[in-house]
């Protein structure tokens, strides 16, 4: 037996890959970072696993890409076929590596069929590690599955963790214990889909958020994904994703699947969670308009929806930007003959019945006003009811007996001509008027899942970034039916969810901030009467909440009372003050015992100072309010925390509390080990605290 191993190594943690007698290569080792004196050697001992009766003479290993040919048990992580149709069963072999400090890539071949198989690993600054597949056929096949490098689960792990959710319900934890066979999820929208973010948590037994061992995974694709975390009858477990199974719909000559980012943590999931909102602050986006500082965003959407006037719209700019606003977003409704959701998209020119002088004295009025100037777009869809639609009927995606989805189509991204149209159409508003930001939009699932569209969406997406570097841009999706890495390396900012449900966005947010910082995650103040959820939020609540992320609000500021006003205008102003440190925190969520109260801890690498949110969304089982626990403090240090909004104490908080009445100071160690009590509330309250070391 010959064994070959290589190790990637980031700050927090190391994979060693083998290949054993030249077979395809496997994870010997996923977990915390190995010292560099580590005898590898000592890992394939530790690998080997008996046999007893019922099973092979020898364990079918569980590589990169499981295969079929080697009686695999499990999901394998290709499945191909011939220009006939027919399956065929690589059996790959390896031809050579190649190593640098940061990246390892191992190459392997089956020369009978003609196909090669590739597999990338690059280390991270961010702790995480980048992984990549990829298949070249020197013959046209159809490629029905193919994951990216296949990873090894804990045998530690009592339970896992992904995502669901719906429109303005998404990111929603789903425990899932182990158990033997597959946890599978198959997402053919085309979209990355409220209902499947592709992540996937692994805590090993008695993990939690502050504490334990954790590891966790990423798909970075927008399009449709297929995720399967199994259990092998022989014990062990796996962990593969890849586009969703019909996204290859044509012969190909050469398939790549989209990163998989893969984080290890001692420190509970928080490590996990801090590696990847790094990754997203500090790499994904470094490179595009950021904006230092973050605007305080306004949107005009739940203000007036299609009903657009001149003069009522300059009047909403004016009492927003009083209220803090240095960005104003004008958003559906503007072009076409838009006056409602069944006509005019694809139409993408200033509608003059609505703007008889185009968007420009309503651009300089904003401007003058010391306000940025954003537009909304939805370019991938189209309208049966405009005129673009009825030029070019061609241009659509999919069967013409498709349902619908909210009155319109999609645009098939993969026709040159519907690139250039669009680019021109954009181009021709970017460049005429003072626009600085798009909001882009996705309003409906696709048809069909296709790769193709996907990539057509991204080269769109990168063409106007080339020509307008200066233009931030957000990504919506009905809220957050698009987000994740690839689409994060090309915009600046999400809007999270349609819901401006204060306490349906605290748990929202709490689900995001797993993999999203804070600096790229929008959250708005919503109006008094929530359109989505019918309930209403007292104003402290709903601006406390929007103000622990990238704050904007969408209200119509027209209608807000004295108090409102001054709540708003106070808390904008707080997070201006705040801000340049909330858009360079780690989020670091805590483990709170009681389940109506969630709480997260902002901080940087510096640990010497940080803000507490402790968001309450519903009535306690006990009377009096649990100790919070917070996290990554200096313990021989002494904190002086200050209760922020203590003015907003209720008269049935009796006790006497040294918080309530002023800055306490009280050391690292015991803020950790015991935790802090705070005053009693009603649900849909914030608790805001700030804790800087003396």
């Amino acid at each position: 037996m010959t064994v070959q191993l290589w190790r990637v190594d980031t700050p927090c943690q190391s994979l060693v890959v083998k290949s054993q007698d030249k077979r395809l290569a496997e994870i010997a080792y996923w977990g915390g970072r190995l010292s560099d004196t580590v005898d590898l050697d000592e890992l394939v001992t530790l690998g080997q696993q008996d046999v007893t009766g019922g099973m092979l003479d020898e364990n079918p290993p569980l590589s990169v890409c499981p295969e079929s040919s080697r009686t695999f048990p499990g999901q394998s992580g290709l499945v191909v076929r011939n220009s006939e149709g027919h399956s065929i069963y690589p059996s790959f072999r390896f031809d050579r590596a190649e190593q640098t400090p940061d990246e390892l890539n191992l190459y392997f071949s089956d020369q009978s069929l003609e196909l090669e198989y590739m597999c990338h690993f690059r280390a991270l600054d961010s702790g995480l590690v980048l992984a990549r597949s990829e298949l070249i056929s020197h013959r046209s096949v159809t490629v029905d599955w193919f994951a990216a490098p296949v990873l090894p689960c804990s045998q530690q792990s009592d339970h896992m963790i992904d995502f669901a959710g719906r429109w303005c319900g998404e990111f929603s934890e789903c425990k899932t214990q182990w158990e033997f066979g597959s946890r599978a999820r198959h997402n053919p929208t085309g979209r990355t889909g409220h209902e499947h973010f592709p992540g996937l948590i692994l805590p090993d037994f008695a993990a939690s958020n502050t504490s334990g061992v954790a590891r966790a995974v990423h798909y970075g694709w927008s399009g449709g994904h297929d995720m399967y975390a199994e259990q092998l009858p022989d014990g062990r477990r796996l962990v593969q994703f890849g586009h969703a199974r019909g996204s290859y719909n044509i012969p190909l000559t050469h398939v790549k699947s989209a990163p998989l980012y893969i984080a290890y943590s001692n420190q509970g999931i928080n490590g996990c969670s801090v590696q990847f909102q790094r990754e997203v602050r500090e790499n994904l986006i470094a490179d595009t308009l950021m904006g230092s500082p973050r605007p305080v965003h306004y949107n005009c959407w739940e203000a007036v929806y299609f009903d657009h006037s001149v003069p009522e719209l300059c009047d909403i700019a004016s009492n927003a930007a009083d209220l803090g606003a240095e960005r104003f977003v004008l958003d559906d409704g503007w072009f076409g003959c838009r006056d409602d959701d069944t006509t005019s998209l694809g139409d993408w020119w200033v509608d003059h019945r609505k703007y008889p002088d185009g968007l420009g004295p309503l651009i300089k009025y904003v401007n003058d006003l010391g306000m940025e100037f954003g537009l909304w777009f939805e370019p991938e869809m189209i309208n049966e009811n405009s005129e673009t639609f009825i030029k070019h009927p061609q241009w659509v995606l999919g069967p013409v007996d498709q349902i619908r989805g909210r009155q319109q189509l999609v645009l098939n991204l993969d026709l040159e001509d519907v690139q250039n149209y669009l680019f021109d159409s954009i181009s021709s508003l970017l460049s005429n008027n003072n626009i600085s930001y798009m909001k882009w939009d996705h309003n409906r699932v696709l048809p069909i899942s296709d790769e193709r569209q996907t990539l057509g969406a991204y080269k769109l997406i990168d063409r106007l970034r080339t020509a307008y570097p200066q233009v931030e841009i957000e990504s919506c999706s009905s809220g957050g039916g698009r987000i994740d890495f690839g689409i994060l390396a090309r915009t600046q900012r999400v809007w999270l969810s349609d819901s401006n449900d204060a306490i349906e966005r605290v748990r929202i947010q709490a689900g995001a901030s797993r993999f999203l910082p804070a600096s790229v995650t929008g959250s708005h103040v919503g109006p008094r009467h929530c359109h989505t959820s019918g309930r209403s939020l007292p104003i402290e609540y709903r601006s406390w909440v929007a103000a622990q992320r990238h704050l904007g609000f969408e209200m119509n500021p027209l209608e807000l009372d004295d108090h409102e006003r001054s709540v708003v205008k106070k808390v904008c102003s707080w997070w201006k003050d705040h801000r340049d440190f909330l858009m360079h925190a780690d989020i670091h969520r805590l483990d709170t015992i009681d389940p109506a109260v969630m709480a997260e801890q902002h901080i940087l690498k510096e640990v010497d100072r940080f803000i507490l949110f402790v968001n309450k969304m519903d009535t306690s089982s006990q009377i009096s309010p649990l100790p919070i626990q917070l996290v990554q403090l200096m313990p021989d240090k002494k904190y002086k925390l200050t209760l922020v909004n203590k003015n907003e104490v209720h008269h049935l908080s009796r006790g006497m509390l040294d918080i309530k009445n002023g800055p306490v100071e009280l050391s690292g160690s015991l803020l950790m080990d015991v935790g802090i009590n705070l005053p009693w509330s009603f649900p849909a309250q914030t608790w805001v605290i700030i804790g800087e070391v003396i």
